[in-house]
């Protein structure tokens, strides 16, 4: 009996090291936020220090399309946002799961192949 798709609907990362990670194929060595609606933003971050609310825009307006979780991919390491962040993060209808970053594209995968709205901010830190 057959359970899974052979192909999800959506973006799906496809492959990922330590400096890069592939989106359907593409291969990007910039951090990059996804959703399971399809849409793809690059994220400007290049440290986990470098972090500002700011950069966290686009998931307020994918909230807004119905997207109800962000699986957060810190880097090498896990890490958590500051409470503050998650308190407006879960205000705009956002819950929020902090993971190393490829835990999260495992994640991101396996939640958009269900059909989740679901969004992945993917970090790859550039530590020069």
């Amino acid at each position: 009996m057959k359970l899974q798709p052979d192909k999800i609907d959506t973006l799906a990362v496809t492959g990922y090291a330590k400096d890069w990670i592939a989106i359907s194929g593409e291969r990007h060595s910039e951090s990059q936020m996804i959703n399971s609606k399809g849409e793809r933003v690059a994220f400007a971050v290049q440290s986990w220090d470098a972090l500002k609310w700011e950069d966290f825009e686009p998931l307020l307006q994918w909230a807004q399309k119905g997207i109800e979780l962000l699986v957060f991919g810190t880097g090498e390491k896990q890490r958590f946002l500051p409470p503050q962040w998650m308190v407006k993060l879960n205000a705009a209808g956002l819950g929020v799961e902090s993971m190393n970053t490829p835990a999260a594209c495992r994640t991101f995968n396996i939640l958009a192949g269900e059909g989740r709205a679901v969004a992945a901010v993917l970090m790859i830190e550039h530590n020069d």
